[in-house]
């Protein structure tokens, strides 16, 4: 599917964004056939003419994508975009876009207009070229599980709305979807293993306790049935009684068994041929498949080896900023002890896990205060703080963002994860509300989304080296916002900028240089101050989903570095909230694409 918003990147997995039923997308009308021939049409509307189908066209796909910006038209549907017709439809109308793009004079239109058709060309033939590469024979990891993704639509506290007994019907629905994506996964993978196309075994072994916790024989005490303990007004006594023993018959006799065979298949069947090996360079291709995911990650033409590169520059860099922290301080040893300190001191621990929710909720409040001291631009939509659930939780990572819909009616959540509390410190806690909360993604994720003059793609599309970027520039934010004023919370946003310096060396280690998941976490634990648990878990999530973790610093690094050169060139012209306005005025874009905007936009503040 097209790019999807940030809001689906931490629920809508890979390969899962699709239609379940026999899929058909309408083809689309010639652009002779917009308007009457005698009207004139000018390529300006030709173009939001198409980009609104397109769009359209695209939810039809992806009904969960309509769901996560408040669009339930198709919330009885669920995805199915492993299969084989799936992926043939989408091609389709990747292509029949592509050709219609073609036809416009692009020469033709407006500035913004010209940006979205060359970004639109882009993205659309790059899709094209991830699809030729067969994740779809590899569609289940810890990380990136749809059977995950099921059952936190079923719980009520996600994208599928229970607001009424249609939503309750519209969730049943969807499970037949959710029945063929589990034999469609199973046929995929067995493909896979006749090809040689497998995943890791340690991926399959986090992935079955997964599913295993998601098998109640008390039904009562499944994730499915919390919708049915708390009833909306809107559904009478009568509809409750229907829906009850609806969801009964269909948790006992329908979810229960799907979630048995698939779990039963990758420990009976699929484990045993998984592989000993953990990078994309270990399969058929991939070396030229990771390859192509950095580019789409990155937005760049940056090479693995560089960018690993760029990794240990920045590791050595960052390790310096924090020996001047230890000098601060005073404290008499070196980093690895220093770092050893931070891991074994109880007090920088909670205790209690809603001690740690808590803490985030009033730092939320704290911070909300801040940021007009660097911005005049923020959303009108609220966030709130939630705990990660406790299915997903131990495989979920430390934070996460989940964006508002844009016209209010459901807030952004940041999910904190309160799983093994040893692993969440608090002096973690400032850089992670900042780059999850505000002024990070739930500003970046909700401007956007509020752009209305915007064809929605971009609205509700992204690009994770842009988003995920932006979220760590708002971390180095801290001191200038006014945070950051405990120099153990500094030395927490320095190690959390490492982590992601420590990512581009580890990712690229795995799937270009083959490193193996041993050397992985001794390099992340050996050069950060993160105990085993979370080196475990980020190392597991880079081998999961390849190329992702680029994103962060390569992003922040490009933002950063245009910030410098404003800076430098603007001198007393330079306005810290016009660059950061002018850094989000037209949502997520590529990161070359940016550059050429904000080089124009220097020369404009130079009067």
């Amino acid at each position: 599917m097209p790019r999807l918003s940030l809001a689906l990147i931490s629920l809508i997995l890979a390969g899962c964004a699709a239609a379940p039923q026999p899929v058909a997308v309408t083809p689309a009308p010639t652009a002779g056939e917009l308007q009457p021939a005698a009207i004139p049409v000018s390529m300006n509307q030709r173009f939001d003419e198409l980009a609104e189908r397109y769009f359209e066209d695209m939810l039809v796909l992806s009904p969960l994508t309509a769901a996560s910006i408040g669009d339930y038209r198709y919330n009885d549907h669920f995805p199915v975009s492993i299969s084989e017709e799936h992926r043939t439809a989408t091609k389709a109308m990747r292509e029949r876009y592509l050709a219609e793009l073609a036809q416009l004079d692009a020469r033709a239109l407006d500035e913004q207009r010209r940006l979205s058709h060359d970004m639109l060309v882009a993205d659309l033939r790059e899709e094209l070229e991830q699809a030729a590469f067969p994740g779809h024979l590899l569609p289940v990891n810890q990380f990136y599980n749809t059977a995950a993704l099921f059952a936190q639509l079923g719980s009520g506290s996600s994208l599928h709305p229970f607001r009424n007994a249609e939503d309750y019907d519209d969730f049943l629905g969807r499970v037949g979807g959710f029945e063929k994506w589990v034999d469609t996964a199973t046929s995929n993978m067995r493909r896979g293993m006749a090809e040689g196309i497998v995943q890791p075994r340690i991926l399959i072994e986090r992935t079955i306790p997964q599913l295993d916790a998601l098998i109640a024989d008390d039904v009562e005490k499944s994730l499915f049935y919390r919708p049915l303990q708390n009833f909306p007004d809107a559904v009478t006594e009568a509809e409750r009684q229907r829906l009850s023993g609806a969801y009964r018959t269909t948790i006992a006799n329908r979810l229960n068994p799907a979630y048995r065979k698939l779990r039963d298949f990758l420990r009976d069947e699929y484990l045993p041929k998984t592989r000993s090996t953990v990078g994309m360079a270990h399969l058929p291709n991939g070396r030229a498949w990771y390859e192509s995911l950095v580019r789409s990650t990155t937005t760049t033409d940056l090479t693995p080896e560089e960018i690993h590169q760029i990794g240990l520059s920045e590791v050595a860099r960052i390790h310096g900023e924090m020996n001047k922290v230890l000098a601060e301080i005073g404290f008499k040893g070196d980093l690895h002890a220093f770092f050893e300190h931070l891991q074994n001191d109880p007090s920088f621990y909670f205790t209690e896990r809603e001690q740690l929710i808590q803490g985030y909720r009033d730092l939320k409040v704290r911070i909300d205060a801040l940021t007009p001291r660097l911005f005049d631009v923020s959303p009108k939509a609220d966030y709130e703080v939630r705990a990660v659930e406790p299915f997903r939780e131990r495989s979920a990572s430390g934070g996460s963002y989940s964006a508002a819909t844009a016209d209010g009616s459901r807030p952004g959540v940041f999910y904190v994860n309160a799983y093994d509390l040893k692993a969440r410190p608090k002096y973690a806690m400032e850089w992670l509300s900042l780059h999850e909360g505000a002024p990070g993604h739930h500003f970046q994720i909700s401007v956007q989304r509020e752009l209305e003059d915007l064809p929605r793609f971009r609205r509700f599309g992204g690009y994770t080296a842009y988003s995920e970027g932006w979220g760590l520039y708002a971390e180095t934010l801290g001191k200038e916002l006014g945070v950051y004023t405990d120099p153990y919370q500094y030395f927490g946003g320095l190690d959390a900028e490492l982590w992601r310096a420590i990512r581009l060396v580890v990712d690229t280690g795995i799937h270009a240089k083959g490193w193996t998941r041993e050397q992985s976490i001794e390099y992340a634990m050996k050069n950060s101050s993160v105990g085993k648990t979370r080196a475990t878990s980020e190392v597991e999530r880079f081998i999961a989903i390849p190329s992702q973790a680029l994103a962060y610093k390569i992003g922040q690094l490009e933002i950063t570095r245009l910030r410098e050169k404003a800076e430098a060139e603007l001198g007393s012209r330079f306005d810290v909230k016009a660059f950061h306005r002018a850094i989000l005025a037209d949502g997520a874009l590529p990161l070359k694409v940016l550059a050429d905007k904000m080089d124009r936009w220097i020369e404009s503040q130079k009067g």
